[in-house]
């Protein structure tokens, strides 16, 4: 489980109001959970549950 502390670098909030995860914030946490997250640096594809990319961006 992640359970490091959040900077202000690692989000933002959307204009609805919702926490939008940072690039940054993604590769400090090591890995892709799949939710097709907006800044996704691994390349998952949440409409063909594929990764587009091959490696992460570091």
């Amino acid at each position: 489980m992640f359970n490091k502390e959040l900077d202000s670098e690692d989000f933002y909030y959307s204009p609805e109001g919702y926490i939008v995860f940072t690039e940054k914030y993604h590769l400090k946490r090591g890995y892709c959970c799949k939710s097709g997250c907006k800044h996704c640096p691994y390349g998952y594809d949440k409409k063909t549950g594929n990764f587009i990319k091959d490696n992460p961006k570091k």
